[in-house]
C-alpha cells in the first residue's frame, strides 16, 4: 500500500509538473556571442519573464535553459544542450516612480541571463543557435492563441574557418520597457553596440513560435520532451489589422529609425502586444547576423505627470520638420505637458550656443543637413522627461504644375507636374482634383464631375530625403450647354425667331427659311406646313463645342387647342392640363372652373406648368369642367376661347 501511494504522488507530481511547464510567462528575450578564440563562442541568453501572472514554477523550470545549434544552410543538427544554471536572474525595476506617473500599474519583470561557451567545428555554411519556450501570456491581444503559443530565439553565426573569429554580435544598449501609458508619446532607445563595427540597421520584424503545449520546453529531460525543432521557424499568426510592422494600434503609429535605432509612437488602446525588433548586422554589403528582441508591450491606463513632446509636421514619424527652402529658421512648437522649465537642444555639433530655455523658441541653422533637437521637460528635477525628433534642412523643393487641355465639359485635361527640387529624388507625387478623386504620377489625365463647375487642384510631392510641399490650383469649367431651343408651332406665312444660346459661334443646319445660319436668334418664315428639324453648333468662347436640335411643326393656319380630357394619376403620361397654341404668342389667360363655377385653376403664360388635377390642396373630384381662354394673335388683337375638359380618374 505504502508503494501505490508512492506512484500516486509521483504520477500526481508529473501531472503538475506538465501543466505548469506550458503555463503563460514568456515575456520576451535575446541571443548574443561573443567569439573566443580557437572554435569557442560565448553565448548570452536572455530570458525575461513575466512574474506577476507568469506561474513561478513555470518560471523555475526556465533554470537552466536548453539550446540546440543548426547548420544554417542544411539545417542538420550540429549539438544540443543545456546553459547551465543561470550567472543572473533578478526582478527588473520599473523605471518610473510613483510621483512621476499618475494610477501607476503593478509590473512585475525578471531577467534572466544565461552565459555559457560551446566549442563549435569550422563550418563554410555557419550555423543558426536556437532556444525554444511555451508559452506566452495568455492576454496577448495582437495575436491568435497566445497562450499556446511559444517562442523561438535565434541567433546566426556566420562561415568561418580554423582559428578564426568569423563574428561578434551586436549587443542591445538598454533592457526593454515594462509599461508604456495609454496616449503619451513614447520613445525608447532600442539602439545597439557592435565591437567589429559592422554597419547595424533596425526594422520592426516578426516573431517566430515554437515549443507547444504538449512540448513545452523542446530539448529538455521532462517528461516525453521533442527535441528542439530545426529551421526554418514559422511567424506568429497576428491577428488582423496587426502585423509584424503594425504590432500597436497606434498614431501616430510605431516606427524605428532605421539608422538609430530610435522608436517612437503614440500607443491608442491598452492591452499587451507582441513586439519584434531587428537589428541587421551588414558587413560588406551583406546581413551576416540578426539580433532579435522578440518582447511584449503592455500598454496601460496611466499617464505620465510630466511629458516632454513636440508634434511632427512630416510624413516621418520621427522628425519635426523637413524644411527644403533658402531659409533656415525653424519656430519650434511645444506640446508638453506638466512642465516648469524647458531646455532645448538644437543638434549642431561642435557649438555650445544651439540650445534655449524658451518655451517655443525659433534657431536658424548654420547649413543644411540632418539634426537631432532635444527638447528635456524640467531638467535635473525628479520628474522630468525628453524627446528627441529630427529637424532637415534640404535645399529647395518647390511644387508646381501646368494645365493643358480645353476646360469643357467631358474633355479630357491634362496634368504635368514641373516641381523644382535640387535633388531630383522626388519618389511621390499625389494628386487630389477637388472632386472626390485622386491620382498618382508625374502626368495625369483627369475628367472632371460636371455637379460644379470650380475645383481645387492640388499636388503634393515628397522626395526621397523627407521634404514635402503642396501647391494648390483652381481649375475652373464654366457651364456650357448649347440650346437650340424648346420644339415649338408656328403658322405658316408669319415670321417668328429661332430660340438657339449656350455659346459665342453658332451655325444652324439646314440653312433652309433662315435669315441668318450663324444667328441664335435668326428670323425664319416657313412658306407650308410640315415638321422641320434643325442642328445648332455652338461653341464657346474657351473653344468648347457642342450640338443641340430643335423640331418645329408648321401649321396652315392658327390654333389653340386644350385637349378634352386628362387622367392625373401620376403615371406620367396626361397628367397635366394646359393649352397648345399655334399662332397665338402671348397667353393674357387660361382659367379653369368646377361645375359650380368655382375657379380651381389659372394661368397667364404658356410657361405655366398646367393644371394637375388638385384643388386647395387636394385631388378635384372626377367629372366635367369648363375652360375659357384669351389670348393675342400675330396681328396683335385678343381673341377669346372656350370648352369643356373631363377629369377621368
Amino acid at each position: 500500500m505504502k508503494l501505490l501511494n508512492k506512484i500516486i504522488i509521483i504520477i500526481l507530481s508529473l501531472l503538475l509538473l506538465s501543466q505548469v511547464a506550458f503555463s503563460s510567462h514568456i515575456f520576451g528575450g535575446d541571443i548574443v556571442y561573443r567569439c573566443k578564440g580557437g572554435n569557442n563562442f560565448e553565448f548570452t541568453f536572455t530570458l525575461y519573464q513575466d512574474c506577476l501572472t507568469g506561474e513561478p514554477e513555470a518560471i523555475n523550470q526556465d533554470n537552466p535553459a536548453y539550446f540546440a545549434i543548426f547548420d544554417a544552410v542544411t539545417y542538420a543538427k550540429l549539438a544540443e544542450g543545456s546553459t547551465g544554471q543561470a550567472s543572473y536572474s533578478a526582478i527588473m525595476p520599473a523605471n518610473f516612480s510613483n510621483e512621476c506617473v499618475n494610477n501607476p500599474p503593478q509590473t512585475c519583470m525578471r531577467k534572466t541571463v544565461f552565459k555559457f561557451t560551446v566549442n563549435i567545428p569550422p563550418s563554410s555554411n555557419g550555423y543558426i543557435f536556437t532556444y525554444q519556450r511555451c508559452c506566452r501570456n495568455q492576454t496577448i491581444n495582437n495575436i491568435y492563441a497566445p497562450g499556446q503559443t511559444g517562442a523561438t530565439f535565434t541567433a546566426l553565426i556566420p562561415p568561418f574557418s580554423s582559428g578564426q573569429c568569423a563574428n561578434n554580435s551586436a549587443v542591445f544598449n538598454n533592457d526593454p520597457p515594462q509599461i508604456i501609458c495609454v496616449n503619451n508619446p513614447f520613445v525608447f532607445d532600442f539602439s545597439a553596440n557592435d565591437i567589429d563595427n559592422d554597419s547595424l540597421s533596425y526594422e520592426l520584424c516578426a516573431a517566430y513560435i515554437g515549443g507547444s503545449t504538449t512540448n513545452p520546453i523542446p530539448g529538455s529531460p521532462f517528461g516525453n520532451s521533442a527535441p528542439i525543432q530545426a529551421p526554418p521557424y514559422t511567424e506568429v499568426s497576428y491577428v488582423p489589422p496587426y502585423s509584424a510592422i503594425y504590432p500597436v494600434p497606434s498614431s501616430p503609429q510605431f516606427a524605428i529609425d532605421p539608422i538609430t535605432g530610435l522608436l517612437t509612437g503614440t500607443p491608442t488602446q491598452i492591452g499587451r502586444y507582441v513586439f519584434t525588433i531587428c537589428c541587421n548586422e551588414w558587413r560588406d554589403g551583406q546581413i551576416i547576423n540578426t539580433l532579435k528582441r522578440d518582447l511584449q508591450f503592455v500598454v496601460t491606463n496611466c499617464s505620465k505627470a510630466v511629458i516632454a513632446n513636440m508634434p511632427s509636421f512630416s510624413f516621418e514619424p520621427d522628425v519635426y520638420i523637413a524644411k527644403c527652402d533658402s531659409n533656415f529658421t525653424i519656430k519650434f512648437k511645444n506640446i508638453s505637458v506638466g512642465g516648469n522649465t524647458y531646455y532645448w537642444d538644437f543638434g549642431v555639433l561642435n557649438t555650445s550656443s544651439d540650445t534655449s530655455n524658451a518655451f517655443e523658441p525659433s534657431y536658424t541653422y548654420p547649413d543644411t543637413g540632418t539634426y537631432n533637437v532635444k527638447l528635456v521637460v524640467n531638467r535635473g528635477s525628479t520628474c522630468s522627461d525628453s524627446i528627441i525628433r529630427k529637424v532637415k534642412i534640404y535645399p529647395i523643393l518647390k511644387a508646381d504644375f501646368n494645365i493643358e487641355g480645353k476646360l469643357c465639359k467631358g474633355e479630357p485635361i491634362h496634368f504635368t507636374d514641373q516641381s523644382i527640387s535640387t535633388y531630383p529624388e522626388i519618389f511621390s507625387r499625389e494628386w487630389d482634383f477637388g472632386d472626390f478623386s485622386d491620382d498618382t504620377g508625374v502626368m495625369v489625365t483627369h475628367i472632371f464631375d460636371l455637379t460644379k463647375e470650380i475645383f481645387n487642384v492640388k499636388l503634393t510631392v515628397k522626395s526621397t530625403l523627407g521634404c514635402m510641399d503642396s501647391i494648390s490650383k483652381i481649375v475652373e469649367i464654366p457651364y456650357f450647354k448649347p440650346f437650340a431651343g424648346n420644339d415649338t408651332m408656328v403658322v405658316k406665312g408669319f415670321t417668328f425667331n429661332m430660340n438657339g444660346s449656350g455659346g459665342s459661334i453658332y451655325q444652324w443646319t439646314p440653312i433652309d427659311y433662315l435669315a441668318n445660319p450663324t444667328d441664335p436668334k435668326t428670323e425664319v418664315m416657313f412658306a407650308k406646313e410640315g415638321i422641320y428639324r434643325y442642328n445648332l453648333f455652338v461653341e464657346s468662347k474657351n473653344g468648347c463645342s457642342g450640338n443641340d436640335s430643335v423640331r418645329i411643326t408648321v401649321a396652315d393656319r392658327p390654333q389653340f387647342i386644350v385637349p378634352s380630357g386628362f387622367t392625373p394619376n401620376g403615371d406620367g403620361i396626361n397628367d397635366i392640363i394646359a393649352p397648345i397654341a399655334v399662332g397665338f404668342p402671348n397667353l393674357v389667360f387660361f382659367r379653369i372652373y368646377n361645375r359650380w363655377g368655382n375657379l380651381v385653376y389659372q394661368m397667364y403664360s404658356y410657361k405655366g406648368s398646367g393644371w394637375d388635377g388638385t384643388f386647395k390642396g387636394r385631388k378635384a373630384d372626377q367629372g366635367v369642367y369648363f375652360w375659357e381662354a384669351k389670348a393675342f394673335n400675330l396681328e396683335g388683337k385678343t381673341e377669346t376661347f372656350s370648352g369643356d375638359i373631363s377629369l377621368i380618374r
